[in-house]
């Protein structure tokens, strides 16, 4: 069934890219070229930079967890139609799609705007850890390097020189911008600062899926997951939760909306702990950072 998908989908693409309709128009006053990001907070940094020269899509739609997304084969007719792709760096879906996505664009160009990243390793859990064996395991680059104002600067940095790589006709309009998104940058930075500071703020948090490992590094927190090396969570792995839960003081679960409640719910029950709703992957990163912060300073 893959490889009729796989065939499937390739007609399709080569089908859209050969009709009259599928083809733009040089010159048509509308037209903008395209380029494809990989989520919603790259849109945010890219359509700040580029303004309105270029016309950005997300490949993973509100709502998908970019760790498992597939995208359809209209997604892939749009990509062909692309300038350019700008990658965030190593989630699951770019892992997974990255090549077949250049092989059915050869013409693309792909950017990743997470190079010179100071990249975390990301923890994995053994099934039956045993005595001989850290019960941690590292498990590759930690993905979410986006929740973070100071990769935020770097990404941005990638945004602008990728944007005058494609058009370097306008590289003074994308500086005055790059400049403006770092001012946004720096202000966010300064603001979370100031309200972890303040007395009686969080110094960790319980989080569903660890999305926030380098926001946590940014600011000296301790970041709790949920879930278990990408799983659900045993019994045995509750329990331990729940103990270090009230260890460390933790007052704050956080959850994001592609991931089941219930084992937070469960948790916060035996800890009196609040569930707070958050979305990492929303399009304004400036203001779901700055409403992460406020959550560990707000305590009813």
């Amino acid at each position: 069934m893959k490889r009729i998908y796989a065939i499937g989908t390739l007609l399709i693409v080569l089908l859209a890219a050969c009709r009259p309709g599928g083809e733009k128009k040089a010159g048509h006053p509308n037209d903008k070229p395209i380029i494809t990001v990989s989520i919603e907070p790259l849109r945010y940094f890219t359509e700040a930079i580029a303004g309105d020269r270029f016309n950005v899509v997300s490949m993973v739609p509100k709502g998908s967890s970019p760790e498992t997304y597939d995208p359809t084969p209209t997604q892939l007719v749009s990509l062909s139609q692309s300038t350019a792709y700008l990658r965030i760096g190593f989630i699951g879906f770019e892992q997974t799609w990255m090549d077949r996505l250049t092989d059915n664009a050869p013409h693309l160009q792909v950017f990743d705007t997470s190079h010179g990243i100071d990249l975390l390793l990301q923890e994995g859990l053994h099934e039956e850890p045993h005595a001989d064996k850290p019960y941690h395991i590292h498990s590759g680059p930690e993905p979410h390097v986006w929740n973070s104002p100071t990769n935020a600067r770097i990404i941005a940095a990638n945004v602008f020189k990728a944007l005058c790589t494609l058009d370097r006709t306008h590289r003074d309009d994308y500086l005055a911008r790059y400049d403006s998104l770092c001012t946004i940058i720096d202000r966010t930075d300064s603001l979370c600062r100031q309200m972890l500071a303040q007395p009686g703020a969080d110094h960790a948090f319980m989080i569903y899926h660890p999305a926030l490992s380098y926001f946590a590094r940014d600011y000296d927190l301790l970041q709790l997951p949920i879930e278990a090396g990408g799983k659900e969570p045993s019994p045995a792995h509750l329990k331990e939760l729940v103990d270090l839960c009230k260890e460390e003081e933790i007052r704050v679960i956080f959850v994001q909306p592609e991931f089941d409640r219930r084992n937070a719910e469960l948790i916060a029950r035996q800890t009196g702990t609040r569930v707070v709703d958050i979305n990492p992957l929303a399009y304004d990163w400036e203001a779901e950072m700055l409403r992460t912060a406020r959550e560990l300073t707000t305590h009813k």
